[in-house]
């Protein structure tokens, strides 16, 4: 009996023991976990060196292709019509560009001027499976030798050239905004809700809608392959896409879509690169 009692005390103490050693093990042993992070880095990456137009990733007139961007957007946002900017970079499926992929954003025939890059400050439906810079458009000077260049009390009015275009002003408000490259890429002109606003030039219209961030009810005409221009925040659009304008034509109703007041945001864009509009405009 005392045998017996001995061996089941030994029984017991050897099953707590294991219990015991269970326990522990259950409670500092982690369940695997699975690795999902492997297939994430095997599908190949694209070298953007093989990409149409890498050789002019950052060069003046071209745009570096962005996640999420498509040929209307990147359009609308250097103010050039949709379909010149496929037939620049001669694209056969609009809807097929890719992320890291340069494009010609102004006319093969435009002359693109080196200068520092500028940082920015946002038809087909596709969009990249991935804003380039704005680089400012220097003004050339020219001085007579020995004469000490004189300090001109406004700016100098740009060259003549085979493009130049005569412009007036949009408006008949006061001015309220100055063009500032970085922070007002136009001229502010004050009114009334429903004053007129009239084309600076002839041209046609290539943009008319409010798809554009920003600049609410937007009107964008093409002057020739070098000039563009802009009027933004509009109560009421009075021409449409594709249609010929003469200058002085009324083409808007002043208004505030998208801004904090009435007004008229104009822009003029050379080449693709906005402009101080004060330097093409007349007097007042």
């Amino acid at each position: 009996m005392q045998f017996s009692g001995r061996k089941t005390w030994i029984s017991l103490t050897l099953a707590l023991a294991a219990l015991v050693t269970g326990c522990s093990m259950t409670s500092t042993t982690r369940a695997p976990v699975e690795d999902r992070t492997a297939g994430s880095s095997s599908a190949p990456r694209v070298d953007p060196a093989t990409l149409p137009g890498y050789e002019n990733t950052g060069k003046p007139g071209y745009y570096t292709v962005r996640q999420g961007d498509t040929i209307m957007k990147i359009a609308n946002e250097v103010h050039q019509p949709w379909r010149d900017v496929v037939r620049w970079n001669n694209l056969d499926n609009p809807n097929q560009i890719e992320v890291g992929q340069v494009l010609r954003v102004v006319p093969p025939t435009g002359t693109a001027v080196a200068s520092a890059p500028v940082t920015e400050t946002r038809a087909p439906a596709g969009s990249a499976s991935s804003a380039p810079s704005k680089p400012a458009v220097p003004v050339a000077t020219q001085t007579t030798p020995g004469v000490p260049p004189s300090t001109p009390s406004t700016p100098a009015a740009p060259s003549a050239g085979a493009d130049d275009v005569d412009f007036i002003w949009p408006a008949s408000g006061p001015l309220i905004a100055g063009f500032d490259e970085a922070k007002n890429k136009g001229l502010g002109i004050g009114g009334k809700a429903g004053d007129p606003v009239v084309a600076a030039a002839d041209g046609k219209v290539v943009y008319a809608g409010a798809g554009l961030r920003g600049y609410g009810n937007l009107i964008i005409l093409k002057h020739n392959n070098t000039f563009l221009t802009a009027y933004a925040h509009n109560q009421t659009l009075l021409v449409k896409e594709d249609q010929s304008v003469k200058k002085g034509q009324k083409i808007a109703e002043m208004g505030s879509t998208d801004a904090d007041r009435v007004k008229l945001h104009f822009e003029i864009r050379r080449s693709g690169k906005p402009v101080d509009p004060a330097r093409y405009l007349p007097a007042r």
